[in-house]
């Protein structure tokens, strides 16, 4: 867990002597929380873009000027309306968006679970706002937030989505927060520079175990730290039922379609 841990893990991983992945298909999965203007706990999502939010300047909001909506500020500008002027090369990533199509259709063959709890905790989220966030656990194609940082609220929430707005020029749907999915993307990215993996076979998975936001009135730190969402078995278990049926789809389409890899029609990379 973490994004270093994420970025040396997969760095060992792709350089062992033992593997030849050069063909090889890579689904990262794991839990996230979900943004409830988009989806409900215990969804899966996958994502075009990976974005690393938490790459900013940043004030403590008791310090904000009274003309900032947000403590976070792009590197290299003077507000968080203005795009990064200062680019580390991470802040970004897109993947290849026809085999997210395909991967999210493999999925949706699958019965995802729900709990008790979830369905208690999401009947909360009562603003058209959040309509979403009451729907059924479901499939989406959404993008994931990259951060070490665990937040919680609506601010923290809204900011984040407007950067990931921002980052991407406005094609980006944030639906997820996450910490690995950046690290891990320029691993292998740097890997696929020297042939090693091919960037186009990534597919970025996530599962809500938790809204990243209460309900509008609700308490986000209640959200964050006490609070019996409900979401957390049921995500664990849809990353399975979900990513078998992405495994199965590969392997029974291998010599149709995957073993010459699935062409991308849009820009992949950092």
């Amino acid at each position: 867990m973490g994004e270093i841990n994420a970025a040396i893990t997969v760095n060992s991983l792709i350089h062992s002597s033992r593997f030849d992945l050069t063909s090889t298909y890579f689904i990262t999965a794991g839990i996230a929380g979900i943004n409830p203007e988009v989806a409900t706990i215990g969804s899966v999502a996958f994502a075009r873009y990976a974005v690393q939010v938490a790459l900013q300047h940043e004030l403590d909001i008791r310090d904000l000027p009274g003309n900032y909506s947000t403590g976070y500020i792009p590197i290299g500008s003077t507000s968080p309306s203005v795009y990064p002027s200062s680019i580390y090369g991470t802040e970004v990533f897109e993947l290849n968006q026809n085999l997210q199509h395909m991967a999210a259709a493999f999925a949706r063959n699958a019965s995802l679970v729900d709990s008790p709890d979830a369905a208690v905790y999401r009947a909360n989220y009562i603003s058209d706002k959040y309509a979403a966030a009451r729907g059924n656990v479901s499939v989406h194609e959404c993008d994931v937030a990259t951060s070490d940082v665990y937040y919680s609220g609506r601010l923290l929430g809204e900011a984040f989505g407007n950067y990931t707005t921002l980052a991407t020029n406005g094609s980006s749907s944030y639906c997820t927060s996450a910490q690995e999915d950046n690290a891990i993307l320029e691993a292998l990215l740097r890997a696929a520079a020297s042939n090693v993996v091919d960037f186009g076979r990534v597919i970025s998975m996530r599962s809500g175990s938790n809204f990243e936001r209460p309900w509008l009135g609700g308490d986000a730190a209640t959200n964050l730290l006490t609070a019996v969402q409900g979401g957390f078995e049921p995500a664990v278990e849809n990353l399975y039922l979900a990513g078998i049926k992405v495994i199965e789809g590969i392997l029974e389409g291998w010599n149709a379609t995957f073993a010459k890899g699935v062409n991308a029609t849009n820009y992949i990379g950092e």
